[in-house]
């Protein structure tokens, strides 16, 4: 039996597992990005992140959100995005949210969701994912 601060450490302090505690900020994007059919990483207070939201919400999707800015790990987890994306992130001229995956694959940033949408690519991308079903 634990006793003192070893105890109640125990009791709300959950055990992480060793294989996420040492995983790369690369690796936890791709593993968020396949756990559901729509994923969005963004920033709270972002307006081309909130028009990405409502787009999807518009369609009857809703995705999976990651807000950088309130994940301890945000800035990592942005730098890699930035790695995929191919621009220079944070600190940049360019901002890297919000960035999109659909069925787990990288659709890119807003630039590249609202061209699927607007040449009709975006809808099969979902119902493909599962996201959309009409």
């Amino acid at each position: 039996m634990q006793y003192g601060a070893a105890a109640e450490q125990a009791w709300y302090m959950p055990a992480i597992p060793v294989a996420l505690a040492a995983e790369t900020a690369a690796e936890r994007v791709e593993r968020l990005a396949s756990e559901s059919a729509v994923v969005v990483f963004s920033v709270s207070s972002c307006c081309m992140c909130h028009a990405v939201k409502r787009l999807f919400c518009g369609m009857g999707v809703h995705p999976t959100l990651h807000e950088l800015d309130l994940d301890p790990r945000g800035l990592e987890l942005e730098r890699a995005l930035a790695d995929l994306l191919g621009c220079a992130g944070p600190g940049g001229a360019a901002p890297v949210v919000p960035v999109v995956f659909i069925g787990g694959k990288l659709v890119g940033a807003m630039d590249r969701v609202m061209a699927a949408h607007i040449n009709g690519s975006l809808v099969p991308l979902l119902k493909e994912a599962g996201a959309l079903w009409l």
